[in-house]
């Protein structure tokens, strides 16, 4: 794998390149995406820390909670690499750039970098501003003038610079040309609807660096699934500042992900982004951020997605077997990812070789035991089980197959689930396990607010006088989905249960016409992968 160039540890960036985040403002614009004061001061450490260059932390002024966060800014926050920036809108028409609140405002926030959003469309000034080109162009010039008097430096975000491009690119000039001749240091050009190709967005963002001279951004959003590209391409079109949100958040479709945006201009562009360890940090401030935005990680998500070098396909695992390069177009660990082996029906001896290796079980020399656990895997899937997300299960069949490993720490007689609906609506589950622990036989009845609760409960009470990690090991997801919709009640069920203890997660899988039976198989491998682990 070749090297990835990175600036020295501790050293500055400088002011080549911007890397811009808009997470707290543009970010926080997505469906279903809320931030705490406090969240967005943890939200703007996780960036500081990966090395951002640019920070921006809201709209002071507009937003309430915008305007505390700077004034809590001030004093909590402490960047070692970021400049934290404050967001803003030029002078209102008719009004003294000193005289307007908002402009106020942004100085008042005390940030060192304001951000102006401004009309580049003359549509947009003509119906929404309700004003004219000229004033227009004032309005972006004054505002400037004055925030650079007051010793800030000026972005500003060109609202629709391409569809007004196309309308009457010599506004949108007239637009650049009032922001960077008042003082701004980057005109960035937005393409706010989203509809941009990455062909359309080079052409005009090389057109406008030779008519304008400026210095130019790029800020796009994903409404056609190409901002991440449209922003790439910018780059190499000569825009030398780029504005992205964590994970791609943002309204309708998001923006262009930050992550994804790192990787292309680090590992494709060898642009020195983010200063050194940076990149190995991809995966865990991604994780960190989704987090904070109450939102499940993208498994998908390419350079930091648990799925982005996971391979499924037996061709696929026998390449990667001889060569990992040759079915990974980077090292994962460049980015601070991990590769995966998924065994599935799609499996071959390849796929679980390496799934061996994966999970520490040595299967050198076992071709019989290998072929076994192939066609066991196949077996299985073909009735319904699915092991690419049952990791622990997966790692139980390989030891009985391959080792004849038995790890249940139970074994099975028979259980008994009662389930009393009361005529007051209360509900109420006992069940009761019969079996060997440890050689003795045991009879445990517990309670629960449901059946599977209930179950669970008697299978610890059952093992919980020889086995006291069970009172570790908690139930962290419960998933059920059914198989086959065309026998109604009847159908297959697969339940996945993920378990967690002090240290880790790890999840079992469980199929069967019926729901309890499902849940029972999949609470009985949670169990005996503790054991497994725990050495007991």
């Amino acid at each position: 794998m070749r090297t990835v160039r990175t600036q020295p540890a501790g050293t500055p960036l400088g002011d080549a390149f911007h890397l811009y985040d808009t997470t707290l403002r543009d970010g926080a614009q997505a469906e279903g995406i809320t931030y705490s004061i406090q969240d967005k001061l943890a939200v703007a450490r996780l960036l500081d820390e990966l090395g951002v260059g640019f920070i921006e932390g809201g709209w002071p002024g507009a937003m309430p909670k915008d305007t505390e966060f700077f004034s809590r800014a001030r004093s909590e926050l402490v960047l070692a690499h970021s400049v934290l920036v404050a967001f803003g809108a030029t002078r209102k028409p008719g009004v003294v750039a000193a005289d307007d609140r908002q402009v106020r405002a942004l100085l008042d926030s005390g940030a060192p970098a304001v951000t102006l959003v401004a009309k580049s469309d003359r549509r947009h000034v003509e119906r929404a501003l309700r004003t004219d080109p000229r004033e227009n162009r004032a309005m972006v010039a004054d505002t400037v003038a004055l925030l650079v008097a007051e010793g800030r430096r000026v972005f500003v975000d060109l609202e629709h610079f391409f569809d007004g491009y196309a309308h009457d690119p010599e506004h949108g000039i007239g637009v650049v040309e009032a922001a960077v001749q008042a003082g701004a240091d980057v005109a960035v050009l937005c393409d706010t609807n989203g509809g941009m190709l990455p062909l359309r967005v080079a052409e005009v963002v090389a057109e406008v660096a030779a008519r304008t001279g400026a210095r130019l951004g790029i800020h796009c959003q994903d409404d056609t699934a190409c901002a991440v590209a449209n922003s790439v391409s910018a780059v190499q079109a000569g825009a030398t500042h780029v504005q992205c949100t964590a994970n791609g958040y943002g309204e309708r479709t998001g923006n262009a992900d930050l992550f994804a945006v790192i990787g292309n201009l680090a590992t494709k562009l060898d642009m020195p982004v983010l200063p050194s360890g940076g990149l190995a940090d991809l995966v865990r401030v991604s994780r960190a951020l989704a987090e904070l935005a109450n939102s499940a990680p993208e498994p998908r998500q390419a350079y930091v997605g648990s799925s982005a070098f996971a391979h499924k396909a037996g061709l696929h695992a026998s390449a990667i077997k001889v060569d990992p390069e040759l079915y990974n177009h980077l090292d994962p660990a460049v980015v601070g990812n991990d590769m995966r082996v998924l065994v599935t029906e799609m499996a071959g001896r390849a796929s679980v070789e390496l799934k061996g290796k994966e999970l520490g079980v040595d299967l050198d020399g076992r071709e019989e035991a290998v072929g076994r656990v192939v066609a066991r895997v196949k077996d299985l899937e073909s009735r319904g089980w699915s092991f690419e997300a049952a990791d622990a299960s997966f790692e139980l069949l390989l030891r009985r197959e391959a080792h004849g490993v038995e790890s249940a720490p139970f074994t099975l007689e028979s259980y008994r689930v009662i389930l009393e609906h009361r005529a007051d609506g209360h509900t109420a589950a006992e069940a009761t396990v019969r079996g060997q622990v440890a050689g003795e036989r045991v009879i445990a009845t517990a309670e629960g607010n449901g059946p599977v609760n209930a179950l669970d409960a008697a299978l610890r009470k059952a093992l919980r006088p020889h086995h006291p990690w069970v009172d570790d090991v908690e139930l962290a997801d419960y998933k059920v989905r059914i198989l086959d919709g065309q026998h109604g009640t009847g159908a297959i069920t697969r339940v996945l249960i993920q378990s967690a203890d002090r240290t880790r997660l790890w999840t079992t899988v469980g199929v069967d016409d019926n729901v309890v039976e499902a849940s029972w198989l999949a609470l009985v491998d949670a169990m005996a992968f503790a054991a497994l682990t725990e050495g007991t």
